[in-house]
């Protein structure tokens, strides 16, 4: 990462308030590629669920 959490929670803070539950996504990290048509896509959030979606072209 270029910038440590502490560093990305100090700048978010600046602009707005933070408060339990927000996510602050960082990026990609190493070795993952690109998407390609027909890979799906999943984001699990324990005690919610899980939302999948396929990659589809415009």
């Amino acid at each position: 990462m270029a910038r440590s959490v502490a560093e990305l929670v100090a700048h978010i803070s600046e602009a707005m308030t933070l408060l339990p539950g927000d996510v602050i996504l960082t990026g990609t990290p190493a070795g993952v590629g690109p998407l390609n048509i027909g890979d799906e896509v999943a984001v699990s959030v324990e005690g919610i669920g899980t939302l999948a979606n396929k990659v589809v072209k415009r």
